[in-house]
């Protein structure tokens, strides 16, 4: 992106919760921000580094409830920009998966603003591994895709559970604990086997993590027993099944020292 006599917006990945697992670019672009405009699931942790003047925004979305709707935080970050100030949207994850990193740059662009996209650990990768599961597996799983659970009534680009029931190894499926049992139900649809195993990671990376596991078959039952709540991450597939040889074997070694 060329640059422009205004300031810059840096549209930046927090991580999945931890806030260790921030990168450093990130970290340095907090450290640098005149104004820091943030959502709801990143880590508050992360704001103590930014400096004594910075100006923070909170812009945070949680279900049916919008502190800024996306054409309000849009029009922030070209106002700041604007103003000469270095700006920072930090965004739960990686700002490019589920993040609407590209709707803002886009609006920026538009206005001839300078950004740059830092990208962060989606959760997908970093709640996945924090809860033992790889989401790919020599054994397994060779593809895995990421998934919005947030369309299955009637959105404008349907999801094909259809295909993703066969073409794809792993499923890992954001923003989908309030759709599960729709979810459930379009696999099993689909031809998905009953017996396919399901991890549900709630609050995943962070001191609060959740880990509950079940099948396609019982998942659903399990979640509202145990009153499973977002943020978390459902991850269907056999590699689920590696988390529990995993534990298995620690508690082998674990055994052997004692």
């Amino acid at each position: 992106m060329r640059e422009s006599a205004s300031g810059k917006v840096f549209i930046v990945g927090a991580g999945p919760g931890d806030p260790e697992l921030i990168t450093i670019k990130a970290m340095r672009r907090i450290e640098q921000a005149d104004v820091i405009l943030y959502d709801r699931l990143i880590n508050k942790e992360l704001l103590g580094y930014a400096s004594s003047y910075a100006e923070l925004v909170y812009c945070g979305k949680a279900p049916g409830s919008h502190a800024m709707s996306q054409q309000l935080i849009n029009e922030a970050l070209v106002h700041y920009a604007s103003q000469g100030k270095t700006v920072v949207r930090l965004k739960g994850g990686d700002p490019l998966v589920f993040g609407r990193g590209a709707e803002e740059a886009l609006a920026l662009a538009a206005q001839g603003i300078s950004y740059e996209i830092v990208p962060g650990i989606t959760s997908a990768i970093g709640a996945a591994a924090a809860a033992g599961i790889s989401v790919t597996h020599r054994d397994y799983a060779a593809s895995f895709a990421c998934v919005t659970g947030s369309r299955c009534h009637g959105d404008k680009m349907a999801i094909r559970w259809d295909l993703l029931a066969h073409s794809v190894d792993t499923l890992a499926i954001y923003m989908g604990v309030s759709e599960l049992p729709a979810i459930r139900e379009e696999l099993l649809k689909h031809g998905k086997a009953s017996s396919t195993p399901v991890a549900l990671i709630e609050r995943g990376t962070t001191p609060s993590q959740r880990t509950i596991i079940g099948t396609l078959a019982d998942i659903h039952t399990l979640a509202l027993s145990m009153k499973l709540s977002n943020p978390a991450l459902i991850i269907i597939g056999e590699v689920v099944s590696v988390r529990e040889q995993l534990l298995q074997a620690e508690q082998h070694a674990a055994a052997l020292i004692s």
